[in-house]
C-alpha cells in the first residue's frame, strides 16, 4: 500500500520531478571557460556488480585562455588516465565535495583553440550516495534497469543543458539486455564476446544526448505508428499500450501545435520507481514505472515530451534564461489539458500554477541564475511564473499570433540557445506589439497587481439599456497590460477588454441588460494577487517544506492558510498529513474531518481524506469504521491520483504502516 505522503508526492512531483532534470545540477552563473562541442564514448555496464568502464574522448573549444580546465564528474567514478591530442598523460585533479575535476597545464590552451582529451575511468554507482544532486539517483547501474541520466555526470562534462554537443556513443550490457538511447533512427547493435551486446547511437546535431538507459526490456510496444517505441520490463507489460497511446496523442498535438520536432522518432522508456519521476533526452521520454502502473502519468508524461522541442530543439543560453524552456514545457503540458480535457480542468491548473509563480516571487525571472538551482524559490520561479508569461502572453497577443510566435523562436533558434531578449524579439515581430512593459513587468520586475473596482450604472434614454461608467485600480504603479471585464447582467452576460495602465484607469461599457456584477479577469489570463490565491500559495510551500523534511515550517506555512481561510478544505487535509506522518493520529484525524467539513476546494480533498480516516482506523484496530470509511470514497466516484482504485484496495486489505513510512 502507498503511504500517506503518496498525495502530497504526487502532487509537487510537477514541481520536483520534472524541474530537478531541468535544471539539476547547473552551477553558479559564471562564465564559462570552454566549451565541450562533441564525444565519442565507449561504455560496459555491468549490472552485476553495479559498475560502469569508460573511456570518453572530449572535443571542447577554449573560449579563454586555458590554464586550469574543469570538468564535472560524478563521484563515484574515479579517472584512471587521461591524454590530451597527442597521447601525452595528463595530471588530473578530484576537487572533492564537488563532482569536478581539474587540470594544470604547462602551456595554456589558446582561446580559440580546440582539442580532444580521452578520459579512461571507472566506478561503482548504485543508488543516489554519488549523485551531484543530494538524495536523487541520476546514475546508477542496476538489474533490471540501469539509469546513465545527462544531470548524473556520468560522463565528463561542463555546462548542464546550457552547452549543446553532438556525441556518438557504444554502451555494451548483457545479452539479455536492450538500451535506449538518442540516435535510435541511426542506432545499431552487435554480440560482443562474453554473451554481452553492444549498441551504437549518433546524434550529429548540437544538442543533449547525454541520457542511456539500460535494461531487461521486452521488445518494444508500438502505438501503431512505426516512430514511436515502448520500453517496459515484464512488471508493467499490462502499462505498456496505454503509454504508447497516450503519448501518440500528446506527440501529435505538440507537432500539430509547435511544428516538426528536430527527431520524429520517440522511444518511451520506463524508470526504477526510486530515481527520478521523469527524465527527457532527444527522442527519449522515460516515466517512472509507479507512475505508468497508477495510470497517473497523463500530465507528467505531456511535460517531458514537450521537452522535445522546450529544451531539446532550443534551450536556455543561461541559467537566468531557464524560465523560457522551463516554463513553456510547463504551459504545453496545460495546452495539452486544455484540448483534452477542456476549458475547466485548464483554468483549474491555471490557477494551481499562479499558485506556484507567486510561492517565491522576490526574485526577477532575468537574475534566478544567482539562485540555488535546487531550491524551491528557483524551481517554482523558472517552471510556474515562466508558464504565467507564456500563458499572459497569450492574452496580450492573441491565440493566433501566439502560435506563430511559438513556432517562430522554435525555427529561428534550433539547435541554438536562447535569451529572454530573443523572446521579447520574436514576440514583438509576430504580435506587431511593443512589449517592453510587459517584459519590465513579468521579466525583469517581481510581484502581482490586485485588482480592484468601482462602477456606476446609468440607464439610457429611450430604453435603449445601460451604461456603467467606473474605474479597475491595482497597486503596481508601471502596471500596463489589457485586461478582460465580464458583466453579468438581468440579459446576456458580456465581456469586454480594458487596457488598464498605471494605478487606475477608466472605463466606460454599454449593455442592454441592467449590469448585475462586473468581475475582472475572470478566466485568469494575468497573473494576480487574490485571497483565494495566498491560500494556495501558503499551502504549496508548506508542501516544499514538508517535501525537504521540515515538518515543523510545513505545519506553520498550512497554518497560515487556515488563518486565511478558515474553512479550506485543503490547508485542513495537509495539516492531517503531517499529524499523520507524526503518528499523531487523533489531531490527524480531527484535520481530515475538518477537511470534509470545509469548503470543498479542491474537490479530490473529499476522496482522499475517506481513505486517509480509513488508514488510521485500520492502524487504531477499528477495521469497521475504516471499511466504512474507504466505502464512503468509492462512494465519491472520484479518482483522482487512482484514489477509488486504492480504497478498493483497503477495503480487501487492512492498511499497514510500512517501514518506510515517516
Amino acid at each position: 500500500m502507498r503511504s500517506s505522503l503518496h498525495l502530497l508526492r504526487t502532487s509537487i512531483a510537477a514541481i520536483i520531478s520534472i524541474s530537478i532534470l531541468d535544471i539539476a545540477a547547473w552551477a553558479a552563473p559564471v562564465k564559462p571557460q570552454l566549451q565541450v562541442t562533441g564525444y565519442i564514448i565507449d561504455a560496459d555496464l555491468d549490472p552485476a556488480v553495479h559498475r560502469l568502464s569508460a573511456t570518453a574522448q572530449v572535443t571542447f573549444t577554449a573560449l579563454e585562455d586555458l590554464t586550469s580546465p574543469v570538468f564535472e564528474l560524478n563521484n563515484g567514478l574515479q579517472i584512471t588516465k587521461v591524454t590530451d591530442a597527442r597521447k601525452t598523460p595528463l595530471e588530473v585533479e578530484r576537487l572533492t565535495n564537488n563532482s569536478t575535476v581539474r587540470f594544470t597545464l604547462a602551456s595554456p590552451i589558446l582561446k580559440g583553440t580546440s582539442t580532444t582529451y580521452t578520459f579512461v575511468y571507472s566506478g561503482t554507482l548504485h543508488g543516489a550516495d554519488t549523485s551531484p544532486v543530494e538524495g536523487i539517483k541520476l546514475a546508477s547501474v542496476d538489474d533490471p534497469i540501469s539509469i546513465l541520466l545527462y544531470p548524473g555526470r556520468w560522463f565528463p562534462m561542463v555546462g548542464l543543458y546550457t552547452d549543446r554537443f553532438t556525441a556518438e556513443m557504444h554502451i555494451r550490457v548483457p545479452g539479455d539486455e536492450r538500451v535506449v538511447g538518442s540516435g535510435s533512427g541511426v542506432a545499431a547493435q552487435k554480440s560482443v564476446p562474453g554473451n554481452r551486446t553492444e549498441f551504437t547511437f549518433k546524434w550529429a546535431k548540437p544538442g543533449f544526448p547525454g541520457t542511456i538507459i539500460a535494461g531487461k526490456f521486452l521488445d518494444p510496444v508500438t502505438a501503431g505508428v512505426s516512430n514511436m517505441r515502448v520500453f517496459v520490463t515484464e512488471k508493467h507489460k499490462a502499462d505498456a499500450a496505454d503509454f504508447a497511446h497516450t503519448a501518440e496523442r500528446q506527440f501529435e498535438f505538440m507537432t500539430n501545435t509547435f511544428g516538426q520536432p528536430e527527431s520524429g522518432r520517440i522511444d518511451l522508456v520506463e524508470l526504477p520507481d526510486d530515481a527520478v519521476s521523469a527524465t527527457w533526452a532527444p527522442e527519449i521520454a522515460a516515466i517512472a514505472g509507479g507512475r505508468l502502473a497508477a495510470k497517473n502519468f497523463q500530465r507528467l508524461l505531456s511535460n517531458t515530451l514537450a521537452h522535445q522541442w522546450w529544451g531539446s530543439e532550443i534551450s536556455p543560453a543561461t541559467l537566468n534564461d531557464a524560465w523560457i524552456t522551463n516554463g513553456m514545457s510547463r504551459y504545453a503540458e496545460l495546452m495539452y489539458l486544455e484540448d483534452s480535457a477542456g476549458k475547466t480542468a485548464f483554468e483549474s491548473a491555471v490557477t494551481d500554477i499562479s499558485a506556484g509563480a507567486l510561492a517565491y516571487d522576490t526574485e526577477p525571472l532575468t537574475t534566478v541564475g544567482r539562485l540555488d538551482p535546487f531550491s524551491p524559490q528557483f524551481q517554482s520561479m523558472t517552471l510556474e511564473k515562466g508558464a504565467m508569461v507564456f500563458h499572459m502572453l497569450r492574452w496580450e497577443m492573441g491565440n493566433d499570433a501566439f502560435i506563430k510566435f511559438l513556432r517562430g523562436m522554435l525555427s529561428q533558434y534550433t539547435d541554438k540557445p536562447i535569451r529572454t531578449s530573443n523572446v521579447q524579439t520574436v514576440a514583438e515581430a509576430q504580435s506587431n506589439l511593443q512589449l517592453t512593459p510587459f517584459f519590465a513587468q513579468w521579466c525583469d520586475g517581481t510581484g502581482a497587481p490586485t485588482f480592484t473596482n468601482k462602477y456606476t450604472v446609468f440607464r439610457l434614454g429611450n430604453n435603449k439599456g445601460f451604461r456603467t461608467v467606473g474605474s479597475i485600480a491595482q497597486d503596481l504603479d508601471l502596471f500596463r497590460m489589457p485586461i478582460e471585464l465580464r458583466i453579468e447582467t438581468d440579459g446576456k452576460t458580456e465581456t469586454r477588454r480594458v487596457d488598464v495602465s498605471g494605478a487606475e484607469s477608466q472605463f466606460s461599457v454599454e449593455t442592454f441588460g441592467r449590469p448585475r456584477r462586473i468581475s475582472i479577469d475572470p478566466q485568469n489570463w494575468v497573473l494576480k494577487s487574490t485571497p483565494d490565491l495566498a491560500v494556495r500559495v501558503a499551502v504549496l510551500r508548506g508542501q516544499q517544506q514538508v517535501a525537504q523534511g521540515d515538518l515543523t515550517a510545513g505545519l506553520i506555512e498550512y497554518q497560515k492558510a487556515l488563518d486565511a481561510n478558515k474553512s479550506s478544505s485543503l490547508a485542513a487535509y495537509r495539516i492531517g498529513e503531517v499529524f499523520f506522518m507524526q503518528r499523531n493520529y487523533q489531531s490527524a484525524a480531527n484535520s481530515f474531518r475538518d477537511a470534509l467539513r470545509g469548503d470543498g476546494d479542491p474537490r479530490w480533498v473529499e476522496v482522499w481524506s475517506h481513505i486517509e480516516l480509513g488508514r488510521i482506523f485500520d492502524l487504531t484496530g477499528q477495521r469497521d469504521r475504516a471499511v466504512n470509511e474507504y466505502r464512503l470514497a468509492v462512494q465519491t466516484n472520484d479518482n483522482t491520483q487512482g484514489a477509488v482504485n486504492e480504497a478498493r484496495a483497503l477495503m480487501q486489505k487492512p492498511y499497514k504502516r510500512e517501514s518506510s513510512d515517516n
